[in-house]
């Protein structure tokens, strides 16, 4: 329901049932347990409360639980980790367990109350980090399905615009454009140069807009988040099929390339020995910048790119799960 104000601009009734949040961006990692406020000042007649996520890539509205504060029932692919929180009889907040890349986003809980239904939207965020990919075969291979798998194998997902864009704050300069999540084509540029769109353009994350998922080809931006367990380096003259046996005789397995971002990210993995990993590239993760290892000024994980998996030159980083 909105308000007609003089010149016809509309503006939004006041909440009369529910509090407006303190907090509209909760903050929360991989694995963790958030809770999503939503608390009512009153309880009207014959209510329920409506919980959905947004989804802004195919415009729609995904519902998760609807309660009338007696009765709940839950919907869809998130219905086994979500519950209401009900810490009185006022409390409609929704509390997610098990927190995955893909809950990240816009949250709406409506109070459906016949001609006054209102509502407010929260914006669940995770921590983490974003990296450019792409395949052995070199640049521009992925269209945008091959782009959203390659992440998916690689302990990640399609990152949003929202989180390259924080990325590119935070320092990523990257002169290869990518695919996104809402199927747009990005890169992020820090230092204007002549090969990446001239010295003239501002900084910036320079967009191609919206491209055809299925012939247009780029690189893929991947995003993801704490680990759910630890990465660890196994020294050696390794070959690829070697490296993965060396993991597995210690009960662990080959680390994936979003592993390893995630264990420099947030456990400051810092190692300047060249690794394999799952996909047959070979990487190496530094915190601390140093001379003999890389000597770029900026921590971030070095690649040596996808070497011949029969050269015995590289250890190996392993994954364990909790």
């Amino acid at each position: 329901m909105v308000l007609r104000l003089p010149g016809g601009a509309a503006a939004p009734l006041r909440l009369q049932y529910l509090l407006e949040p303190l907090h509209p961006t909760v903050h929360t990692q991989r694995g963790a347990t958030a809770t999503l406020p939503c608390v009512l000042r009153a309880l009207p007649h014959n209510y329920r409360v409506k919980w959905s996520k947004v989804e802004p890539a195919n415009y729609r509205e995904n519902i998760i639980i609807i309660t009338n504060g007696l009765y709940h029932k839950n919907y869809g692919p998130l219905s086994p980790r979500v519950r209401l929180r009900h810490s009185h009889r006022y409390d409609a907040s929704l509390t997610i367990t098990d927190v995955a890349l893909e809950d990240e986003g816009r949250y709406r809980c409506q109070l459906v109350n016949g001609l006054e239904d209102e509502s407010i939207s929260l914006t669940l965020h995770l921590e983490g980090v974003v990296f450019p990919y792409q395949p052995s075969n070199g640049r521009y291979k992925f269209n945008y399905h091959e782009a959203k798998r390659a992440c998916e194998q690689q302990d990640s997902r399609l990152a949003t615009y929202q989180q390259l864009y924080k990325a590119w704050t935070e320092g990523l300069d990257w002169c290869n454009a990518g695919w996104i999540l809402d199927g747009t084509v990005h890169y992020p540029i820090i230092n204007s140069r002549e090969p990446c769109g001239g010295r003239l353009l501002l900084p910036g994350v320079r967009t191609y807009g919206a491209r055809d998922k299925q012939k247009d080809r780029f690189d893929a931006f991947c995003f993801t988040s704490a680990l759910q367990g630890r990465v660890y380096f196994i020294r050696g003259h390794l070959n690829f099929k070697e490296a993965g046996q060396a993991c597995r005789n210690h009960g662990a397995a080959i680390a994936k390339v979003g592993q390893l971002y995630s264990a420099w990210k947030f456990s400051q993995l810092d190692r300047c020995d060249g690794g394999w990993l799952a996909d047959g590239s070979v990487r190496y993760p530094i915190t601390t910048p140093r001379e003999r290892c890389g000597g770029l000024p900026d921590p971030g994980v070095r690649s040596f790119g996808f070497p011949s998996k029969e050269m015995r030159t590289y250890g190996t980083y392993c994954f364990v799960g909790k």
